[in-house]
């Protein structure tokens, strides 16, 4: 028997610091739901508008990896391996925090905002030494298909974790229907709608809500609109 979680749009924690505005689908800073902790492995979906010029100061991270997807504008990184980078739409960044690094992240642009999504997953090993990553997808490639864009293997298309943990992005024409296959028995499936509408097996979705299911053994997914959307596929069990 499947179970699901959906969490609409309006019931995410907020936070408006003026500089930037941030959306939390799981307990995250000042925002704490005993209900909304974790999906699985799962352990932090942030949908960040940051402000002209500004961003986050130099801070720590550990036994952590860290996913970031832009989704508007330009975000500049720096970190304590050296690393100086801009991601940007179209982009996806990877940091496995591991034994401890420090970064910062900043609006690049002093005439627009950014807008990105940072996202936490629970590793599967400890204390692994801190690496980073980014590369640029073709978004051509999620064209009415589902593109990988984060996998467990170094080998395979887009970026790896330390966990057994499939991302897929798509963007389909409305009408369309596909269907999902789980790559490991006993995880489960997150969705993201980032714009427009989409049912996952009969539950309607619409612009940023989510959506976990698990104990399934198989998701139709079907367009109501033209719609974009992430598809997060995690570890149940922590």
């Amino acid at each position: 028997m499947e179970n699901t979680v959906l969490h609409k749009a309006n019931t995410r924690g907020h936070a408006d610091l003026g500089w930037l505005n941030s959306y939390h689908t799981f307990s995250f800073s000042n925002y704490y739901n005993p209900e909304r902790m974790n999906f699985g492995v799962l352990r932090v979906l942030n949908d960040d508008t940051v402000a002209a010029g500004m961003g986050f100061g130099t801070h720590p991270h550990q036994n952590m990896e860290i996913i970031s997807i832009p989704l508007e504008g330009d975000l500049e990184h720096q970190d304590s391996m050296g690393n100086k980078t801009v991601i940007k739409n179209g982009d996806i960044q990877v940091m496995s925090a591991g034994t401890g690094i420090q970064h910062s992240e900043y609006n690049k642009n002093k005439d627009t905002q950014v807008k990105f999504l940072q996202i936490w997953v629970i590793p599967n090993q400890q204390n692994v030494t801190p690496r980073y990553d980014q590369i640029t997808l073709n978004p051509e490639d999620r064209k009415n298909k589902l593109q990988q864009i984060l996998s467990p293997n170094p080998e395979d298309e887009g970026v790896w974790i330390h966990q057994n943990a499939w991302f897929h992005l798509g963007q389909f024409d409305k009408e369309l229907t596909e269907t999902y296959q789980l790559k490991k028995e006993g995880n489960g499936l997150y969705a993201f709608i980032l714009r427009g509408n989409l049912t996952i097996n009969g539950q309607e979705l619409n612009t940023r809500d989510g959506f976990g299911i698990w104990d399934f053994n198989e998701l139709e997914i079907k367009a109501t609109s033209d719609t974009e959307f992430l598809l997060m596929e995690v570890p149940m069990k922590l």
